[in-house]
């Protein structure tokens, strides 16, 4: 990631320098261990791998260090050495898009619960839609994550672009689920599968947040 600082390059803006790029490596950590819990949970959904399921909470709990710590180092920079107007763009934009990955890292995790309850059921026939759904929400993270770690400023408006996809399938997957007239037995996987596609419409959502972050960083205009 390249970012312009303050032109003076004494020890202070060293110092600062260096806490910009530590924040920025631990961002991409933290973004990586998001990644991996996206996977897992659909591992556990759609290969019915409960193993996954179990090895999502405790990356969550690393996910939640990072969000504290991140945030805690951007106050941190923030009160003590007073940024200029770029920098200063630069780290609220750090803080909101941590959130953003920290709430996709939550609904992973809801994701596997879902997985686990839905276990004991035969799957719907509309499941290979919903998997559909999982790897382009999968995907959009990814390159929301590529578009941060490079500052690209037209790879982040471009994760927008393949929300439409996202939405698309919500609202056809959605439409099927509702309007579902034959039900026998149990109700319970259809509601679940109803909050599954309703949770990776959210994870879009957030991917989206993260690209226009990138763009608001290159550009300082919000989308």
């Amino acid at each position: 990631m390249n970012y312009s600082i303050s032109s003076n390059k004494n020890s202070s803006n060293f110092y600062f320098e260096r806490c910009l790029k530590q924040i920025e490596q631990d961002i991409l950590r933290m973004g990586a261990l998001v990644e991996q819990s996206f996977r897992l949970s659909h591992e556990a959904l759609f290969d019915h791998n409960m193993e996954a399921a179990n090895q999502i909470n405790g990356l969550d709990k690393q996910i939640d260090q990072y969000y504290r710590q991140i945030e805690l180092d951007c106050v941190t920079l923030m009160t003590l050495q007073a940024p200029v107007a770029n920098d200063l763009r630069l780290i609220c934009a750090f803080m909101q898009l941590i959130r953003d990955l920290e709430r996709i890292g939550d609904y992973a995790e809801d994701l596997a619960e879902f997985a686990v309850k839905l276990f004991p059921y035969s799957s719907h026939p509309c499941l290979p839609q919903v998997a559909t759904m999982s790897h382009q929400t999968q995907m959009m993270l990814a390159a929301s994550l590529v578009a941060l770690a490079d500052l690209d400023d037209t790879a982040g408006r471009r994760v927008k672009e393949m929300d439409d996809t996202v939405d698309e399938a919500y609202e056809h997957l959605y439409t099927i689920l509702a309007k579902n007239t034959d039900v026998r037995g149990a109700v319970e996987p259809i509601l679940l599968l109803g909050l599954v596609i309703r949770h990776l419409e959210r994870m879009a959502d957030h991917a989206t947040n993260i690209g226009q972050r990138v763009s608001y960083i290159v550009t300082g205009d919000r989308a």
